[in-house]
């Protein structure tokens, strides 16, 4: 059944070269090269080369906070552009008496305390959560408007210079590897087990944040739709017009507007960033009523990009061979998906399915 219905989405290859020949295992990089380089160009534009890692400054510290179970850090994080050194402000929660807990660094839409961020039942259950708010790093005023953060930094203009200079999503993803640079130097912490996740269009991020940075243990994607874990090819969730009317296309490079109404027709795929994460960990979230997010689109894309991982030898997305229903849980391989009932909406639920689908890894 599920062949049949990637069949019929005719999605592009994972496990075939630019130019028609075979991926092997041998040639695996040079494919995985291929598919970053046509989602730079096409789709979040190119990331600059860095200019040194990232460091940090304690800048506040409690060790008896939510209840005494938990050590509360405010942390700068400091980095080179190319006009001098930028910072921006996170939060580090270690729970106390668990020694080198694994780590979640969440793309956060707002600071703690925040809807989205059950801090005390991350910690309970001995994960260090790392918090970075994307405006922290560069504005999400839409539009074009790159005057603030990272985008001045870097000298990013509106209109941009380059239809593939990279967007906000690349800029969000730089920083979140900046920090990591910073969480690897720490003893305190197990940074080499980091797992970065966000929701919607910090779902997006956090998958472009991995597929680059092969430092990152795991991605977690939570309802994250076009650009994110959805396949657009065929898709019923957001097209490239919606991002056009709201401002968002700003998340991406110039390029991406050009396959406004052309979606069917992209010499790219999402199931490209999935695959580039390969043979690390990737967990995909859903809701069925997420409408926009293209829940559908969401689990076809991981099932497809599970290639690579079959390619390298591990397990990637095992599933009955049937769409998923909600409350379905596939955790067995080195990529995830849930599907859980209702919205748009980044809930305690799909947080500790999270959490059990990486305790099941370590």
């Amino acid at each position: 059944m599920l062949k049949e219905i990637l069949k019929e989405r005719d999605l592009l290859p994972i496990l075939k070269m630019n130019d028609g020949s075979v991926v092997t295992v041998e040639n695996w990089r040079e494919r995985r090269a291929e598919m970053l380089d046509d989602l730079q160009k096409y789709s979040y534009g190119y990331t600059p080369d860095c200019l040194g890692e990232g460091t940090g400054e304690v800048i506040f510290e409690d060790k008896i906070a939510y209840a005494g179970k938990v050590t509360e850090q405010h942390i700068n994080i400091t980095f080179n552009t190319p006009n001098g050194p930028f910072t921006f402000y996170s939060e580090l929660y270690i729970p106390n008496g668990v020694e080198k807990p694994p780590v979640f660094l969440n793309h956060a839409f707002r600071r703690a305390p925040d809807r989205y961020l059950p801090i005390e039942e991350i910690t309970d259950q001995g994960f260090a959560l790392f918090i970075m708010v994307y405006t922290d790093v560069v504005n999400d005023n839409l539009g074009g408007d790159f005057s603030d953060g990272m985008g001045k930094m870097f000298g990013v203009t509106h209109p941009r210079q380059d239809k593939s200079e990279w967007g906000k999503i690349g800029m969000w993803s730089y920083a979140a590897s900046r920090a990591l640079d910073y969480l690897l130097t720490r003893d305190d912490i197990d940074a080499t087990h980091t797992a970065v996740v966000g929701h919607s269009r910090l779902g997006k991020t956090a998958l472009w944040t991995a597929a680059q940075d092969e430092r990152f243990w795991c991605a977690i994607s939570n309802d994250s739709g076009y650009g994110g874990a959805a396949t657009s090819k065929h898709g019923t969730g957001e097209k490239i017009d919606d991002f056009l009317k709201w401002g968002s296309w700003d998340w991406f490079c110039e390029n991406f507007k050009d396959y406004q109404g052309k979606e069917d027709d992209k010499p790219y795929d999402q199931a490209y960033v999935i695959a580039a994460i390969a043979p690390r960990l990737v967990c995909v979230g859903s809701a069925v009523e997420d409408d926009g997010a293209d829940p559908v689109s969401e689990f076809l894309t991981t099932l497809h990009a599970s290639s690579a991982w079959e390619l390298l030898g591990e397990k990637g997305l095992i599933t009955p061979d049937k769409m998923p229903e909600v409350n379905d849980h596939l955790t067995e391989g080195n990529v995830g998906y849930h599907l859980r009932a209702h919205r748009h909406f980044f809930s305690r639920e799909d947080w500790n399915h999270y959490i059990k689908f990486l305790k099941s890894k370590l």
